[in-house]
């Protein structure tokens, strides 16, 4: 399981990982498995089961220790110890896990692919039209998608519509860089400064509230 990169803004701390070992290979990396038998039990894809140990082995990798990842009801994960937080998330081979001592944080990795051509009216507004033409069409739609997936972890409202309430201002698309957004959900209608990374498989975004 080799690194594959890691970012560091900050006190925030991203990691991707290319996932080649099996669930069995994973599973051997755990020096106490028993620990995680119970979500791991939930599962019965072995796809499934792998990209759900490979974010605990990434984050092990991270921290140095093994860690214990529990949910808010919402779903959003955290560490039943408190020492971070903690932002996961996974694609076709990666997986991505983004740490912060004090702040919020959020992070979503997604698969170079063509399915977000025929999905784009259900998360791009007008206002964002010029960014994505400003280079490769599908890697500015999956970063608009990304980012949004990234604010939508980082707020942590159910109630969000990535039309209406989220919007990415423009940007000039390059390899890697910052987009400013904005959020129009809650009273205090909060801006982010989202980093991203592209590579030939993935996009990849990431941010934190201060």
């Amino acid at each position: 399981m080799p690194l594959f990169r890691k970012y560091q803004q900050g006190e925030l701390t991203v990691a991707v990982w290319k996932v080649d070992e099996t669930v069995e290979q994973l599973r051997s990396m755990f020096h106490q498995f028993s620990v995680y038998e119970e979500g791991y039990a939930r599962f019965s894809a072995e796809k499934r089961k792998q990209e759900w140990l490979a974010v605990r082995v990434l984050l092990k990798e991270m921290l140095g220790e093994e860690k214990n990842i529990a949910y808010l009801p919402s779903g959003k994960p955290y560490l039943e110890d408190g020492s971070m937080h903690v932002s996961f998330s996974h694609t076709h081979g990666y997986v991505a896990v983004a740490l912060h001592p004090f702040a919020e944080v959020g992070v979503d990795i997604e698969q170079y692919g063509t399915r977000v051509l025929r999905v784009a009216s259900r998360f791009i507004r007008e206002d964002e039209k010029v960014s994505i033409a400003s280079g490769d069409e599908i890697v500015g739609l999956l970063l608009h998608w990304s980012a949004k997936e990234t604010m939508f972890k980082l707020m942590d409202d159910q109630g969000v519509d990535f039309i209406e309430h989220l919007r990415i201002f423009p940007f000039t698309l390059r390899e890697s860089g910052v987009m400013e957004a904005q959020e129009f959900r809650s009273s205090t209608e909060q801006k982010f400064l989202i980093h991203y990374d592209t590579h030939p498989d993935y996009v990849l975004t990431f941010a934190c509230l201060d």
